[in-house]
């Protein structure tokens, strides 16, 4: 495949904060070097029977996991033909999917949206399926992002996610490590909604708490944030190492709140030197977060624009595409682990005779 060509690609995320399905129409060209330019994006907010279906999902057994993750692909699928106009310009359809169960060290992890039905739904070749691949090479499975903060990216030192969980990729000329942090707005949200709120919106619950010593001494003496890497985080994770801490159930919310703000502006802060970094995801919409972050670092601050704070991953997503497409590495062992570089990503062709 040539080496100077210009694709057309719609790039889909569910994050683990369950914030929605982030739909982005982008095209990535390579000259000298790649780049991207937004097109259109939106995300769609989960229906509560949605969001009841995939924050449930783990709990149930085989054959619902596999009926949801048909009927997610179609929803997938149908969304995506709401979005785009004109099929005939889109090249392919780059889908992460929503992750249910994530366990490296068990050589597993799924993210549903089927993706021959995302195909079949909307006659476009479709890409997902890509964290398979590096699990198989004993990596992580995850972060992913890194190759595009790479490639992408190329001006920060630094590239900070604000997700479901933070993510940091450290770039040093042409190498880069990266791994997850800790927990972000996976934690804040489950708080929030104790209080009936989706998020909490600019820290104003966590602005009114305390910061509990006790509960934070013990979040930041947690064994993970003392291995170097390559790690990453998921759900199963939170459910053991936070969610069960009896002393957490005591506190008042905005108490809590307030400890975890302080918990996650100190383990990232402390991870940033006096360099640029490049904030994007929603916590990067949250100010009472980033003063916590900029509490215990002296790195300059620049936050992304609006379509890159709150579609950076689904962009990067369809970077992935694009380089699975071309039989490119996308997935990088120094960050995940595995044993070799990989291109992950399974492909799947429309099949007209199934329409």
């Amino acid at each position: 495949m040539k080496k100077e060509e210009k694709y057309s690609v719609i790039g889909v995320m569910s994050g683990t904060s369950l914030d929605g399905l982030d739909i982005i129409q982008c095209s990535f060209d390579f000259k000298k070097k790649w780049e991207y330019k937004i097109d259109k994006c939106k995300t769609v907010k989960y229906s509560k029977k949605w969001f009841k279906n995939l924050s449930t999902l783990h709990l149930k057994n085989e054959k619902k996991i596999n009926e949801t993750n048909i009927a997610f692909g179609k929803f997938i699928g149908e969304e995506i033909n709401k979005f785009i106009s004109k099929k005939e310009l889109v090249d392919i359809i780059c889908s992460h999917g929503h992750t249910i169960f994530h366990q490296p060290k068990k050589k597993f992890t799924l993210q549903i949206g089927d993706g021959e039905t995302i195909a079949n739904t909307t006659g476009i070749l479709t890409i997902n399926n890509f964290r398979n691949l590096d699990i198989k090479l004993k990596g992580e499975g995850a972060p992913l992002v890194p190759i595009g903060d790479l490639k992408l990216f190329t001006k920060y030192k630094y590239c900070l996610n604000l997700g479901g969980f933070a993510n940091l990729s450290i770039k040093n000329q042409t190498k880069i490590k990266a791994f997850d942090i800790c927990p972000a707005n996976i934690i804040l949200n489950f708080l929030a909604n104790k209080y009936d709120f989706e998020f909490d919106k600019n820290g104003e619950i966590g602005r009114k708490g305390k910061v509990n010593t006790h509960l934070l001494d013990y979040l930041n003496e947690i064994k993970y944030y003392q291995h170097k890497g390559p790690k990453s985080l998921s759900r199963e994770w939170l459910e053991k190492n936070i969610l069960k801490i009896d002393y957490l159930k005591k506190l008042k919310i905005e108490d809590s709140l307030a400890t975890f703000y302080e918990h996650i502006g100190f383990q990232i802060g402390t991870k940033l030197k006096n360099k640029s970094v490049f904030i994007t995801g929603g916590g990067a919409l949250n100010s009472f977060l980033i003063e916590k972050i900029k509490k215990y670092s002296l790195s300059k601050i620049i936050l992304g624009t609006d379509e890159e704070i709150n579609f950076k991953e689904a962009l990067i997503f369809g970077f992935l595409g694009v380089l699975k497409l071309r039989s490119e590495i996308n997935c990088l062992s120094e960050v995940t682990g595995a044993t070799k570089d990989s291109s992950c990503g399974e492909i799947h062709e429309y099949l007209k005779d199934m329409n």
